[in-house]
């Protein structure tokens, strides 16, 4: 994989044309998933659920019963963020947090019967997304593919960047103090 750092940068001309907000796949994929999480949003709300509770229950009917821990790894949230949200759930009946007997620095957390429930109740959701992004099945699954490699490769330069700057190496050209 090449190093961020050491890309090399547009000059002249094509400088203020790669530095044009509506040019960066940034802002491509931030306005794409606003969009998207948008219409989500308005689907949940006919149920009853927020687009996190949504993802956190997805997760807890794939996997079943999951640490704090391991539902934010695989969610990519903080404990930070994950645990008012798994609060709320469970004042609304979604969720139920238990510590483990084994160790109980572990809180588990699983769907209720409530929860449970609410998959009857979605099921239809990503048929009615898809629907209404004009892609086909096959042009989502390859587009899934792609920002999944988008997110493995960025989150891998930002380790190295990380690790550079914290190692006292040289920062990026341009890069702000």
């Amino acid at each position: 994989m090449a190093d961020p750092a050491d890309t090399a940068e547009p000059t002249g001309a094509d400088t203020a044309d790669a530095l044009r907000h509506d040019r960066q796949l940034c802002f491509a994929v931030y306005a794409a998933s606003r969009a998207l999480t948008g219409l989500y949003r308005e689907l949940l709300a006919e149920v009853g659920l927020t687009y996190p509770q949504y993802l956190v229950l997805l997760v807890l009917w794939e996997r079943g019963t999951l640490s704090v821990k391991e539902l934010g790894a695989a969610l990519r949230l903080d404990s930070g963020t994950l645990s008012p949200l798994l609060r709320r759930m469970e004042e609304a009946g979604l969720v139920r947090r238990r510590r483990e007997a084994a160790d109980d620095r572990v809180v588990l957390v699983s769907a209720t019967p409530e929860g449970t429930a609410l998959r009857a109740r979605v099921r239809g959701v990503p048929g009615r997304v898809l629907a209404a992004t004009g892609m086909t099945a096959a042009e989502a699954a390859e587009l899934r593919t792609a920002l999944d490699r988008l997110t493995g490769s960025a989150g891998a330069a930002t380790a190295a960047l990380r690790a550079r700057r914290t190692a006292g190496g040289p920062e990026p050209a341009g890069a702000d103090r």
